[in-house]
């Protein structure tokens, strides 16, 4: 699953939810409020769309035609930690309690007033990004990096690397946009000064790019500032750009 907006574009929510006339009427509301919405009804629509695009949240029904949204609920937190908000017309409050014990970070019976969804979803926002929130996961584009399972997945696809540079790749993409010295990373995953003439961080780069670059001869998630060290791109270019190049 991948990455969310980054700071200042609009947020991405996905509404999993078979009521047409309500999806329709919710998405036109939040739209208005500046999300962009994309709208499923099945849990294997729901899922196929967590799993190949970006979303900062995620309104699920627990009733879909085909099968259970606990079930999707389950399915996604599984693999991320997107905020979820649950919606059920059920009456039983065992659904939101089983619905909150396998993940979902809130819950709205239906029938509910719009403008409540909209506040429940930027409190659940507020509290996963704001000062105290600690990020597990990371999504940039079609790269997910979560480090409570220690996974790198590209396109939904794990990515094998090793441990050592499962750290490595955390240090640079939790400071994207920083460029680090050799040193600095040193210092970071293995709290060891680098020695001189130690080029094992290139070669542990070289091999993170051929996990999760595109084209690791152009690498455009992992750049090399000439003499300086390396950068995590924000948002990466079609292209290195004038500071970066190879290891």
């Amino acid at each position: 699953m991948t990455a969310g907006a980054g700071a200042g574009e609009r947020r991405r929510l996905l509404v999993v939810d078979d009521d047409r006339a309500l999806a329709d009427m919710l998405g036109e509301y939040l739209e208005r409020a500046g999300y962009l919405v994309t709208a499923r009804e099945t849990v294997s629509e729901g899922f196929a769309a967590a799993r190949r695009e970006a979303f900062d949240a995620v309104v699920l029904d627990v009733m879909l035609p085909d099968g259970d949204g606990l079930d999707l609920c389950r399915r996604i937190r599984a693999e991320s930690d997107v905020p979820i908000l649950m919606l059920t017309a059920r009456g039983d409050p065992s659904d939101r309690i089983v619905g909150l014990e396998i993940g979902a970070d809130d819950y709205l019976p239906k029938p509910f007033n719009p403008r409540e969804l909209l506040a429940r979803l930027r409190a659940i926002l507020r509290r996963r990004t704001g000062p105290g929130a600690r990020a597990e996961t990371l999504r940039f584009g079609a790269l997910e990096i979560d480090r409570t399972a220690r996974v790198v997945r590209l396109e939904g696809e794990e990515r094998a690397i090793t441990s050592h540079q499962f750290e490595l790749l955390w240090a640079l993409a939790s400071r994207a946009g920083q460029v680090l010295t050799r040193d600095a990373l040193m210092q970071l995953v293995r709290g060891e000064d680098l020695e001189a003439f130690d080029r094992s961080i290139d070669v542990h780069v070289s091999r993170i790019r051929q996990a999760i670059e595109d084209d690791p001869r152009r690498p455009r998630r992992i750049l090399t500032v000439r003499g300086v060290g390396y950068v995590f791109s924000r948002s990466p270019s079609s292209s290195g750009g004038a500071a970066a190049g190879g290891s």
